[in-house]
């Protein structure tokens, strides 16, 4: 990021199309704004745009009171699922000229177009500005394919004709782009595609839109599964009472998913006068944060081994191939850390509502385990694998 002495240059020079500056934190959609189109960085500076915050548009302080509260909140608008994919940014309290400010760093996106809230905005001289069709183009002839995650790469043998794009239309498009901007653009699918990153350059289906919108997602990853079993007893070697393999595209597997997690619990009923208490053997929201995790955060590359839950008498053991990634250990999982191995995945997921805010699933799936009586989740962190095992209500 920025020394101190380039971030007070930035800071004083009123000119710059790197800097936005604003009074008060008011505004958050705005600032979101400014956000998105420094990681777009479309004048190509490959520097990082800064937002100073207690700044009057003229430069001199506002003297506003920058809290740690505030700051908080100005860090998750990272992981808040409004602006993707996610931005690479910093949040800290300085003191520039005898002013105290909250400063935004953004860093550019390897993986432009950025949008925010279905959006692609952009900074075209000293304003920001929605972009153009051609300033979009322009976007995404600047990923650079070297550095891709797996699941933008594109899949060897694929082409269009793979993927269903009536649902592709029906069920992602409408929630993805705002509904203003798709109904301006008349844009033919192929370009619709590509703005997403479904679709490279030249027309080829990418990792993720197999996943979300293949008619046959595992004849090009065979492990892109989920496999649920139910045990009769605590032992592997138990009768099986159920189970089910979910295939098929991303959005069945989540709803078969939650189905089958909801047909597998059980509800106890304890009478204490005068009430009546019931009581599930696991909160269903617990369940799916975790199980929807498996299916996030696993590897899809170099393995063909599906995710599986295996539901026995005293726990459920939920089985996800690939260790943590990036920047998550054992130490910080689960305490707001987070980095994405399936970026795309993760944006998907959020469009299509199954994630509301990045980096809260374990902690939400920890607290609702809390409130009905079960205890805390355990883990096991393996180079290859990370498993997690949800134990029986008391």
């Amino acid at each position: 990021m920025l020394s101190p002495e380039a971030r007070e240059a930035l800071f004083s020079d009123l000119e710059s199309d790197r800097v936005e500056r604003k009074r008060s934190a008011a505004d958050r959609s705005a600032i979101c704004q400014a956000v998105c189109a420094f990681a777009n960085d479309l004048p190509g500076h490959g520097k990082p745009g800064v937002i100073f915050l207690g700044v009057e548009d003229d430069g001199t302080c506002a003297n506003l009171g920058i809290t740690d509260q505030l700051l908080r909140e100005l860090a998750q608008i990272r992981d808040d699922g409004r602006i993707l994919p996610f931005p690479n940014l910093t949040v800290s309290k300085e003191q520039i000229q005898n002013c105290e400010v909250a400063v935004i760093e953004v860093l550019p996106s390897e993986n432009p177009p950025v949008r925010f809230n279905g959006r692609v905005w952009v900074r075209v001289g000293p304003r920001r500005a929605q972009a153009t069709a051609e300033e979009e183009r322009r976007l995404i002839e600047k990923r650079r394919a070297g550095i891709l995650s797996f699941d933008q790469q594109p899949v060897p043998g694929a082409t269009l004709d793979e993927l269903d794009l009536d649902s592709f239309r029906s069920l992602y498009l409408p929630h993805a782009v705002s509904p203003d901007v798709l109904a301006a653009n008349g844009r033919p699918v192929e370009a619709q595609l590509r703005s997403l990153r479904l679709l490279t350059l030249d027309d080829r289906p990418t990792v993720a839109a197999v996943l979300f919108f293949g008619k046959e997602p595992l004849r090009y990853l065979p492990g892109a599964y989920l496999q649920f079993v139910r045990f009769e007893g605590a032992k592997i070697t138990d009768p099986i009472r159920h189970q089910a393999d979910l295939t098929g595209a991303l959005p069945t597997i989540l709803r078969r998913l939650d189905e089958v997690l909801e047909a597998n619990i059980s509800i106890a009923t304890e009478v204490r006068t005068p009430l009546e208490e019931r009581r599930p053997d696991y909160p269903l929201v617990a369940l799916q944060q975790v199980a929807r995790n498996l299916l996030m955060h696993r590897t899809y590359e170099s393995t063909n081994a599906p995710c599986r839950i295996y539901w026995f008498s005293d726990r459920i053991e939920f089985d996800s191939p690939g260790g943590l990634y990036g920047r998550v250990n054992p130490e910080n999982f689960g305490k707001g850390a987070t980095d994405y191995r399936n970026p795309l995945i993760a944006e998907g997921m959020k469009v299509l509502g199954y994630v509301q805010r990045f980096g809260l699933g374990i902690p939400l799936a920890e607290e609702e385990l809390r409130k009905n009586g079960n205890p805390r989740p355990e883990y096991c962190f393996e180079p290859t694998r990370l498993l997690t095992t949800l134990r029986r209500h008391r």
